[in-house]
């Protein structure tokens, strides 16, 4: 059954599921999380937003939104952690078949796990880029290897990772860290010169997932474990852009937004963020030399 949830509020001509070039799963699992909880309701917060938002982006002069964005219904396997897994894991690999753009909207940091797999078996040599505050290596936590605390382990054993922004971890994970393809927050701080040899570490195609963690708490605290010291919106952008230029994005998620009531700023720079690398996959290079 097709969700019937229209993307930024706006019925457009490539809208359904047959037209539309991108695919926006939502998987609102907060099953693994062990702080601060409320990540099963970003989506929602995070598509409120959405439907508010400017549709128009001045950095890329387009309106990506007419690409057609379709809302599929989501991931609502929350029996464990690993039966969350095997459904969005099922699910992805269904979805690539399609060949559209798949997008995916926690939850916390576990649901990324199954999409992950589905595009490295489908993608030969992926490369995957994790913007996080956390390395989130551990082989297991709490009794399963499906923990946000796991969320790139298996990816960190079959695929390229890099990692970026990382200023937390546990030692039990420094046996799975590929300290040249690190970049922790300390050592690019107020600087730029980590942004190309980070992508000269990327291969040809890329999945992206974005923990918001790797943010600043100052501008999003809307999280379910901040840490200090992250990164601020311009640099973000700023590298996001060089990313998609450079390589071709496959896929991505956005995870661990978990809404503070009465603070919609931090849904409103998600729905941003969102909408941003939208733009830079399919309007970027159509608008360079305009």
């Amino acid at each position: 059954m097709m969700s019937q949830r229209v993307y930024a509020g706006i019925e457009t001509e490539n809208g359904s599921f047959e037209k539309a070039k991108v695919l926006l799963l939502s998987i609102p699992y907060d099953g693994t999380s062990t702080w601060g909880k409320g990540a099963d309701k970003g989506f929602e917060a995070f598509m409120e937003a959405s439907d508010n938002m400017e549709i128009f982006d001045i950095e890329t002069n387009s309106t990506v939104y007419e690409q057609g964005v379709f809302v599929c219904e989501p991931i609502t396997e929350d029996g464990s952690a690993e039966a969350m897994f095997q459904a969005s894991y099922q699910k992805t690999k269904e979805l690539l078949k399609t060949g559209k753009f798949l997008t995916f909207f926690g939850g916390e940091h576990s649901v990324s796990i199954g999409p992950i797999k589905a595009h490295y078996e489908h993608f030969q040599n992926l490369s995957v880029l994790h913007l996080d505050a956390h390395s989130d290596l551990r082989p297991s936590y709490s009794g399963t290897p499906y923990s946000h605390a796991c969320a790139l382990h298996e990816a960190s054993k079959n695929t390229n990772l890099v990692q970026v922004g990382i200023r937390s971890m546990d030692s039990v994970e420094i046996p799975f860290l590929n300290r040249k393809n690190v970049f922790f927050a300390e050592d690019i701080y107020g600087k730029t010169d980590w942004m190309q040899k980070s992508i000269d570490l990327l291969g040809p195609e890329l999945y992206l997932t974005i923990d918001l963690d790797v943010l600043d708490p100052s501008i999003m605290p809307a999280t379910g474990t901040p840490e200090p010291g992250g990164m601020l919106w311009n640099p973000l952008i700023q590298y996001l852009r060089m990313v998609f230029e450079q390589r071709n994005v496959v896929g991505f998620d956005i995870v661990e937004l978990a809404p503070i009531e009465g603070f919609p700023a931090s849904e409103f720079l998600v729905a941003k963020l969102y909408y941003k690398l939208l733009s830079y996959k399919f309007e970027l290079n159509k608008n360079q030399g305009q």
